[in-house]
């Protein structure tokens, strides 16, 4: 990759005050550790700092948006376009009214958690099981151990793909399972929640309870992605991938896990191509066991590596 589009991007938008860096690695970004760089990364100061560089931006350029890197896998030859990853205080912030809870979209979500349980708010505690941050919740209604995403927001700020500054009522939220009908091009920058009343005890012990049950059941100490795919209707993913022989399975330096089949490992320098194969090869030996088809949960971006000459 060249710094032709960084180039363009700072002579267009000369008094952007993020940071933009071109060629810059993700790999370090994400949990699985793999895949190549952005074009552009692009670390904006706040939400107006955003909307500068989307107004100034060619529209044929394409803008991708990460957050913690915990449900991610970036292909092997990079991400083309500019990648946007919110961060610092304008994007980290929580700040509590009542039983509201205004919260930045880079906050991760065991913070926000953290924070309504010593508010004394309850109905959140199910934040405490999801290894992602609030932006990923809003944009797939992110849900854990009983509790939906859905379940407490009361809206959501963002900027879309021309530069404007956007506000999003629940119902204009569009949550149905793991997704939301906001248009992709929406760059979520804050979330308000609201939270009940809560025994500040009871609702840390139940934290407690989510992380015991995480821990327990889920390979979190692994280099993995969080759950590799969507439960379809009226069943469990990791069933289907067990009944199918998939328990295990090694592509490459990737590998099903053996505490919880929903979940892929990078256990030996694994490429992502190797864990995105392995998730493909899941989804056939399911396919063709049960008839159901598997649908990702994990984000897949960028383009695979070139082939070898």
């Amino acid at each position: 990759m060249t710094t032709q589009l960084h180039d363009a991007i700072r002579a267009a938008a000369p008094n952007l005050r993020g940071r933009l860096l071109a060629n810059q690695p993700l790999a370090d970004l994400t949990w699985f550790r793999v895949g190549g760089p952005a074009e552009v990364l692009f670390t904006p100061a706040d939400p107006e700092d955003l909307a500068s560089l989307l107004a100034a931006l060619d529209p044929s350029v394409p803008v991708t948006v990460i957050g913690l890197g915990s449900n991610l896998i970036v292909r092997d030859g990079g991400v083309p376009g500019v990648v946007v990853r919110l961060g610092g205080r304008a994007f980290g912030g929580i700040a509590v009214d009542g039983e509201a809870l205004r919260v930045g979209t880079a906050v991760p979500d065991m913070r926000l958690a953290k924070a309504a349980a010593e508010a004394g708010l309850g109905g959140l505690a199910f934040f405490r099981g999801i290894p992602g941050s609030v932006g990923g919740a809003l944009r797939m209604n992110a849900g854990a151990h009983g509790g939906e995403t859905t379940d407490v927001l009361v809206e959501a700020e963002g900027v879309d793909r021309r530069g404007n500054l956007r506000r999003f009522t629940h119902a204009e939220m569009g949550f149905t399972y793991r997704h939301s009908a906001v248009p992709e091009d929406v760059i979520f920058t804050s979330a308000l929640f609201c939270g009940r009343p809560g025994d500040r005890a009871a609702i840390e012990a139940e934290m407690e309870r989510v992380t015991a049950a995480r821990e327990a059941a889920q390979p979190i100490r692994e280099r993995t992605g969080g759950s590799t795919f969507k439960n379809p209707p009226g069943g469990k993913a990791w069933q289907l991938v067990d009944q199918a022989g998939c328990r295990g399975l090694v592509v490459g330096g990737a590998q099903v896990s053996e505490m919880h089949c929903n979940f892929l490992i990078n256990r030996d320098n694994a490429t992502a191509a190797d864990i995105e194969n392995l998730g493909e090869e899941v989804r056939r030996r399911v396919r063709d066991a049960s008839g159901v088809e598997l649908h990702w949960e994990i984000k897949r971006i960028g383009v695979p590596a070139p082939a070898a000459a």
